[in-house]
């Protein structure tokens, strides 16, 4: 499947109705978090942003993280062989290993893979999402190369609310929740549960035979999965400036795929949060965070346990927000991580710690916006890091925004890049990038749009060595594109079309120079529509993604796809709404990674109490 060039999202965005520019979109006050440390409006970002709130997750039906974040801007998606199965989530092109995920603030995802288990979190836990593209090292050090994508657990306000959620699907899926929360202007509290279970379909068609054939075994069998999650949290007010609060999730996956050595793994992730703040003013707020995310993963195949590993991220930070003046605010704090894996693999080191010290300065100062930040991180491994940026905006009349915005980042190798035995090169450096984006973005009537190009350019970019057979500080990538976001209501229907385009190249000197980084469709694009009618409501989501390459010679194609999903809700009074839905209504055969399958046709029924206030 072929999409047009950037140009057409160019034309498109002009072709706006930019005639009606002093009539502003109404709907203005999403908050963002992420991008700066702390809470902006959304429209204000010099930073290219996202919010997916719980009202959208729960419309989307979707009963995965990639099957909500698949087609969304700047974002390839990589699944080998469906639900439960190993997620690659690349922002920008940049790989998942150079993403930044957080839940509640925490730093979450395996220290010795050097990447998050996207697959294994539920999205019945989640309270929105808020996708930050491009380098972020400035304010949260290693990783963030590609940009952070943080997930807030669920929260409740206001009176006592229960919840529950029953469904079956295709593939003999079953899924519960039940939850409930409450909040007032003291505290609150909440508490979910979770259970997900399929037979999956056949993740694999590889074979023991040959070399290169997928996974290297003959198991045309299902792979089936299991997930079960719990989130609990809390908190309140301690006189009228301190305020405590407090998260927990825990969520296990029990997953079967097709595997040479091993076919079967068992994966626990935890994540614990702790916040005390403390606001004597309006004009000053200081905050003290601390975290533990604990990733386990154990391995299992015909003999029994074959091996296993455990992740354990210890954090800390504090941080002040002073507001220098009206429109001037300067943030400025450190931070403390420390990694400590165990396990049945013996590595030559298996702790480090870092310490990390930012400041981040923004303005307004009539039409003009201002932002500027510096970080420097102390690595046990690698020294001393610097990382920046700076950034500048100009809001016209009527809700133009034009921003530019530069950046630096780096990420450090993961423990299996230094030390994995008999593939680790312990003489591995950070890798380091510098990102330019200029963005242009409006809002009128009900009309949004943005429209964001960039290039990345990533040095010391850590890849297999085929000439020492080890990973290597070898490559130099270019990572250059652009997203056109819209969103709209006409006659009734909500509609949000995304498209991405990326050209992630390999600028290496050897015989892979200006090939495309493998794995990364450069064109990808989502549509969603909806609207309600009366007690029903009806969407339809058309999702796409371009060819790419499964391997850095380009050599092997994966073909590009589309999809479309259509659902339906019923409301049964009040208290209680049926949902349906039908994913891949055209039954399209396709693939993400070379050998692995992705589901065919797949129908859910599902029914949801929670009982109006």
């Amino acid at each position: 499947m072929t999409f047009r060039p950037l140009t057409t999202a160019v034309a498109l965005a002009l072709a706006l109705p930019l005639t009606a520019w002093a009539n502003q979109a109404t709907d203005l006050d999403e908050v963002l978090v992420t991008a700066t440390r702390t809470q902006i409006a959304l429209r204000d970002s010099l930073s290219p942003a996202q919010v997916i709130g719980r009202a959208e997750i729960e419309r989307s039906q979707s009963t995965s993280l990639q099957q909500l974040l698949a087609g969304r801007a700047g974002i390839n998606l990589t699944n080998t062989g469906g639900m439960g199965k190993q997620t690659s989530l690349f922002l920008r092109g940049a790989g998942s290993n150079q993403l930044l995920v957080l839940i509640d603030g925490v730093r979450i995802g395996s220290a010795t893979a050097g990447l998050p288990a996207l697959q294994d979190l539920p999205v019945e836990q989640i309270e929105r999402i808020e996708i930050v593209r491009g380098p972020h090292s400035s304010l949260y050090g290693a990783d963030a190369i590609g940009g952070v994508i943080q997930i807030f657990t669920r929260r409740d306000t206001g009176a006592l609310q229960p919840r529950a959620m029953a469904g079956i699907g295709s593939n003999n899926l079953r899924e519960a929740s039940a939850g409930l929360g409450l909040g007032g202007e003291r505290g609150w509290f909440g508490a979910d549960f979770a259970f997900l279970r399929t037979d999956g379909i056949n993740a694999c068609d590889g074979t023991a035979a040959g070399w290169g054939a997928g996974c290297f075994a003959d198991e045309p069998d299902r792979d089936g999965y299991r997930n079960r999650s719990a989130n609990l949290r809390g908190g309140g007010k301690l006189g009228e400036a301190w305020t405590l609060e407090g998260t927990a999730l825990r969520a296990e996956g029990y997953n079967h795929y097709d595997g040479s050595w091993a076919n079967y793994s068992e994966t626990v992730q935890q994540v614990f949060s702790g916040k005390l703040r403390f606001a004597p003013s309006t004009a000053t707020a200081f905050q003290a965070t601390v975290g533990r995310s604990y990733d386990e993963s154990d391995d299992y195949g015909a003999t029994g346990f074959v091996g296993g590993l455990e992740t354990r991220r210890d954090q800390a930070s504090v941080q002040g927000d002073f507001m220098l003046r009206e429109g001037q605010t300067l943030t400025a704090g450190l931070d403390w991580l420390d990694d400590h894996i165990t396990g049945s693999t013996a590595y030559d080191v298996d702790s480090r710690d870092n310490t990390g010290v930012f400041a981040e300065y923004q303005g307004r100062f009539g039409a003009q916006q201002l932002q500027a930040g510096l970080r420097g991180d102390d690595n046990e491994q690698f020294g001393s890091h610097n990382t920046g940026n700076l950034g500048w905006g100009w809001h016209f009349d009527g809700g133009l925004l034009l921003s530019a915005r530069y950046s630096t980042g780096f990420r450090a190798p993961s423990f299996n890049d230094l030390y994995y035995p008999y593939y680790g090169n312990p003489d591995l450096q950070p890798e380091e990038s510098k990102n330019i984006n200029v963005g242009l973005s409006g809002e009128v009537q009900t009309w949004r749009w943005t429209l964001d190009v960039f290039e990345n350019r990533v040095d010391d970019l850590i890849s297999f060595d085929s000439a020492t057979f080890l990973p290597g500080n070898i490559d130099t990538a270019r990572l250059r594109g652009g997203e056109l976001t819209v969103a709209t209501t006409f006659a009734g229907w909500d509609l949000a079309a995304q498209y991405s385009h990326v050209d992630p190249r390999n600028r290496s000197n050897g015989t892979n120079r200006g090939n495309l980084l493998p794995r990364r469709a450069r064109d990808t694009g989502r549509i969603d529509l909806d609207r309600d009618f009366g007690d029903f409501a009806f969407g339809t989501t058309l999702n796409a993604a371009g060819s790419r390459y499964d391997d850095a010679a380009n050599l092997v194609r994966v073909g590009g796809y589309a999809t479309l999903d259509l659902r339906l809700e019923y409301a049964l009074g009040s208290d209680w709404t049926v949902l349906a839905r039908v994913t891949n209504l055209f039954d399209r055969d396709y693939q993400l990674v070379d050998w692995y399958n992705q589901p065919g046709r797949e129908y859910g029924l599902s029914v949801r109490w929670q009982p109006a206030r």
